[in-house]
């Protein structure tokens, strides 16, 4: 066995099981009623649904440019998701309790 089947296999792996952490995030969007529920449901598996269809995906492709560009990807998405998070809890923060 090669280290290519290998890593193709366990890209593979890391595709599908990031898939369904995206498809159990959109559910969770769709079913929690509450706001900081819905929120939690979009940034918690969404992001380690992310990482694991990036690590997937370098693990398939191999090739030193697309890793990069796959890690920056993955750094700006790590960067964004809780400032998101945090501004879309602020401002329903600040609607409940006007000053």
């Amino acid at each position: 066995m090669s280290w290519d089947s290998v890593a193709d296999g366990i890209g593979l792996f890391c595709l599908v099981f990031g898939a369904l952490l995206c498809l159990t995030s959109s559910v969770g969007l769709v079913r929690l009623g509450d706001l900081y529920a819905r929120m939690h449901a979009a940034t918690k598996p969404q992001a380690l649904g992310l990482l694991l269809s990036l690590l997937g995906l370098g693990l398939m492709l191999r090739s030193g440019l697309d890793i990069g560009m796959l890690v920056l990807i993955a750094i700006f998405q790590m960067l964004t998701i809780p400032v998101s998070a945090h501004l879309v809890a602020r401002a329903r923060y600040r609607d409940e309790n006007p000053r």
